[in-house]
């Protein structure tokens, strides 16, 4: 009796045991890998599965999701033959599950060598200060080799970034040197493009203001111009008029002499009295002159102008 109650818990031990070891559990995001008697026999997706123990093992399971690869920090030599270190990181996924097992023994071993190589082999194609201003060409150029390159493992390289580049303490004082001088140059470049740009706005201005006084003197020269022509016309035209008013009063008097003639014939005397006082009037003006003159007359008349007067005053004092 003993021995078949030992012979029972045997058996339900056995079978409890055998039922644990036949149920697995995948997680959501994960896959696992099954074997039996050694040889690969399927794959698991996630929920309930069940297996043969002792005939199937499960021989490897991981997740699906993509996965951030951390590369060590390593030392590169550029093409200018300067040390650096840099480190990157790596974001990937595994896409066929069967090849990332039995393709590669240490998938994340392998991936994290094989980057190391890329960046020192792309690190030694450029020079130091290349290696910051290209450093997305780098990033593009290492994801497309290494997805290349790990396609045979069932391996998906989503992204790369190189995350730091940093010389040796050295290079980093040089280049810090070679800044401040850059520094001071662009300064002295600045200042002086300054100083040029405000000899230039000077000069122009002074030529803009010459060039507006040169202007404004020949708009006053043209209107003074313009004013003097006025005037001299006005003046002319007062002139004209005034020719035209004193032959008009010299027109309106001979007549009245002419009427005065043909009226009486004693006017005529009165006439001559009046021409010679003109002459003597016009010879005074003369005179008074401070220029040397010269006056002729004729002779022959002024005595008979003369007379003509004398007899005109004896005759008829009152009328003249």
């Amino acid at each position: 009796m003993g021995q078949l109650l030992g012979l029972l818990s045997l058996l339900l031990g056995f079978g409890v045991w055998y039922s644990a070891s036949a149920i697995r559990v995948v997680n959501q995001g994960n896959m696992a890998l099954v074997e039996r008697l050694g040889r690969y026999n399927r794959r698991l997706g996630p929920g309930f599965s069940l297996i043969w123990p002792v005939f199937e093992r499960v021989v490897f399971e991981e997740t699906i999701r993509e996965k951030v690869l951390d590369i060590p920090p390593q030392q590169c030599i550029t093409r200018d033959n300067v040390t650096i270190t840099v480190d990157a990181v790596v974001y990937w996924r595994i896409v066929d599950m069967e090849r990332a097992y039995y393709r590669v023994e240490n998938l994340k071993m392998a991936m994290v060598n094989l980057v190391q190589t890329q960046i020192r082999a792309e690190m030694g194609k450029l020079e130091l200060d290349e290696t910051f201003t290209a450093r997305t060409q780098v990033n593009e150029t290492l994801l497309r080799d290494l997805d290349i390159a790990t396609d045979p493992w069932g391996v998906k390289v989503t992204r790369v970034e190189l995350r730091d580049i940093a010389p040796s303490q050295a290079v980093q004082d040089s280049m810090e040197l070679q800044m401040s001088a850059e520094r001071k140059k662009r300064a002295a470049i600045l200042t002086s493009e300054g100083e040029r740009e405000a000899a230039i706005n000077s000069a122009r201005g002074k030529a803009e203001a010459q060039v507006l006084a040169a202007e404004a003197e020949q708009k006053a020269a043209i209107l003074s111009a313009e004013a003097e022509q006025k005037v001299v016309v006005l003046r002319a035209q007062a002139e004209r008029q005034n020719q035209i008013l004193r032959a008009q009063g010299t027109a309106e008097a001979m007549k009245i002499i002419a009427a005065a003639l043909h009226e009486d014939p004693k006017a005529k005397e009165a006439l001559q009295f009046l021409l010679a006082q003109s002459y003597l009037d016009m010879g005074r003006t003369i005179g008074h002159s401070d220029s040397s003159k010269v006056l002729f007359m004729d002779p022959s008349s002024i005595p008979a102008t003369i007379e003509g007067v004398k007899s005109l005053i004896e005759q008829s004092p009152r009328e003249v």
